[in-house]
């Protein structure tokens, strides 16, 4: 019988031999130093694909103390994550934005006692480098348990209260929702109507900012009657819409801060003889992939929630490398669909 070879497995050293650079060199750009010139990078990558080196993950944790390892973090019940589109989607980039950068993606739940206590002892344990935060709710107990961790962190839209201690990456909720009752003044709207976010998350208090901002520019006296409060499910959206037209049956134009409530507002409109866009116009916020699926198809204001899954992994490497918090705005726009054409 001929003995099996046993090939070696390939070493940095290895590496360094191959590129003709040092152990040094090949080990910071392995770890995604700074201080390495381009040709070096080229030279350290090239060689690594020919010489078929793996990084151990194990040892890079130990010589390095960090894990490797990003926790997605969201503060909403588990059925949210599959019934939301926004969280599929953003989901769905931050994954591809960490394996880019070789980075492995945990995803944790925290919305009962239960699991943000889970969450707390994990997350403050050394398990991960950094968490990327998603839909944070002001007052929630695990905001300030994680600050006082000391777990880099970057939250999806600003943490109210801690804006000054938490990154974040927000969509112009203001800016898209005055774009949204802007859009409806135009088209002749005055009795407008909002179905509004959770008002202790920023989106939610933004956007409904938004809307009483457009309004008061055009003249228009916020009326409280209508305005109604949701939690950007569908059953929010259609009880909101059921609460306005008992309300004020007169409305013209309805504003939802999610298409999911926009979705759902829709039915509710029909079951009353309520035609859209003819009796009732109606615009939504996110731009998911239900907007266009609706009858008649949602006018919503775009959510680039896939621009901000790549800068939110971006600025959590920044603030893990020890960089000064900060909080970064992406602009929305308009998508003008038959619920209220142009």
């Amino acid at each position: 019988m001929i003995p099996k070879v046993s090939r070696k497995r390939p070493t940095i050293r290895d590496v360094a031999a191959e590129a003709g650079v040092s152990y040094a060199t090949v080990s910071r750009v392995l770890n995604g130093r700074d201080w390495v010139s381009p040709e070096a990078v080229r030279a350290v990558r090239d060689a690594i694909s020919r010489t078929g080196y793996t990084a151990n993950p194990h040892a890079r944790s130990l010589a390095t103390g960090k894990s490797g390892s990003i926790a997605f973090l969201l503060t909403e019940p588990q059925h949210l994550l599959f019934e939301d589109p926004n969280f599929s989607v953003l989901l769905r980039g931050v994954a591809q934005a960490l394996s880019d950068r070789e980075l492995t993606l945990i995803l944790m739940i925290a919305s009962t006692p239960v699991e943000r206590s889970r969450a707390i002892a994990y997350l403050s344990g050394g398990h991960v480098d950094g968490v990327l935060l998603v839909s944070p709710h002001s007052g929630d107990p695990l905001l300030r348990q994680l600050v006082e961790a000391e777990v880099p962190i970057v939250a999806c839209g600003q943490v109210l209260g801690f804006e000054d201690r938490i990154s974040s990456v927000s969509a112009d909720d203001w800016g898209g929702g005055r774009s949204a009752v802007e859009h409806l003044l135009a088209q002749g709207c005055r009795r407008i109507a909002t179905i509004t976010g959770p008002q202790d998350t920023f989106g939610g208090v933004f956007r409904l900012r938004g809307y009483t901002d457009a309004l008061t520019a055009a003249g228009i006296t916020v009326d409280p009657a209508y305005i109604v409060h949701g939690d950007w499910s569908r059953e929010s959206g259609a009880a909101g819409m059921r609460a306005l037209l008992d309300r004020v049956p007169e409305v013209d134009a309805v504003f939802a801060a999610s298409d999911a409530m926009a979705a759902a507002a829709l039915p509710v409109l029909r079951e009353a003889g309520r035609e859209v866009p003819g009796d009732v116009r109606v615009v939504g916020f996110d731009d998911s992939g239900l907007a266009a699926t609706t009858e008649p198809p949602l006018t919503t204001v775009r959510h680039p929630l896939e621009r901000i899954s790549e800068e939110m992994v971006r600025l959590l490497t920044d603030v893990i490398a020890g960089r000064t918090p900060l909080s970064i705005t992406v602009p929305t726009s308009l998508v003008v669909r038959g619920s209220s054409p142009a």
